[in-house]
Formats: C-alpha cells, structure tokens, sequence
C-alpha cells in the first residue's frame, strides 16, 4: 500500500499475565474484530482505505475499515497501514514473552497532509484522544487475554 513510513507519532506498552499464544488472538479480537456499527460509519465519512473487512483477521493480506494487514507473523508481530481523506497511517504490534507475561508494544506512525490534515492532528492526536483509545485498547486486550484458557 504505502512504501515510506510516515513519521512516528507514539509508542504504548503493556505486560499481559498470559502467554503470547493466549494474546495474539486477543489482539486479533480486539484490533481487528468487528470494529462496530459508529467506527465503521466514521471510517466512511472520513474515506478510510480500505473500507471494509475481508480475510482472517491479523493474516497478511487480511483487511478492516481503515486499516490494511501488510506483514504478519503470528504470535509476534504485525503491521497494519492505511489512510483516509486527512492521514496516511501505520500502526504496528510487536510480542515478546517475559518472564510472567508478554510485552505487548503498539507503535503510531502517521502524516496529516494539508490544512484538514493538520486540523485532523490537532483533533486526535494533540487532543489526547489517540492516546486513550490506545491504552484503553491495549488494557481491554489484556483483560481478554488473561481471561481466556
């Protein structure tokens, strides 16, 4: 899809009490499960690429609404891109096992284009916004991964 990295946004870490192999379906679930009825309205009204679901979720090649899988290797690591009418945005998820857990690192990359690109910026990124929606993410996936046997 993309081939330069846009420019590094943030970075967002989190121990899970499980084994990568009880998280990285958590994460799938999470990340790339259903992505509901007002993200998938609000990635139309933004022109998110691509705009649908296809594939098993986190597979190389697998897509959600906004976001394509451009790298996967299950239970380590993946890399999602896509863009909209007012970014080009990269986020990626690495795991790796420590001892009492797995350490989960999700990294933001993205471009905000233009004068809406950087109204867009100041609206999610410099608003604080991402930032909660990303630890919120990351502590539900934790909890689902802590649950699940």
């Amino acid at each position: 899809m993309e081939t330069a990295r846009p420019p590094f946004i943030d970075e967002h870490r989190i121990v899970v009490a499980a084994p990568a192999e009880r998280v990285w379906p958590a994460l799938a679930t999470e990340f790339a499960g259903s992505s509901g009825r007002l993200f998938d309205l609000y990635a139309r009204f933004i022109g998110a690429k691509p705009l649908r679901s296809s594939g098993a979720p986190l597979t190389e090649g697998s897509t959600l609404p906004g976001f394509a899988v451009v790298e996967a290797v299950t239970g380590r690591s993946a890399r999602l891109v896509g863009r909209h009418l007012y970014s080009r945005y990269e986020l990626t998820f690495d795991l790796a096992e420590r001892p009492g857990g797995t350490l989960v690192r999700a990294r933001t990359y993205a471009a905000f284009p233009g004068p809406l690109g950087r109204v867009y910026r100041l609206l999610v990124i410099d608003s604080g916004a991402h930032r909660v929606l990303m630890v919120r993410r990351l502590a539900a996936l934790g909890r689902r991964a802590e649950r699940a046997r």
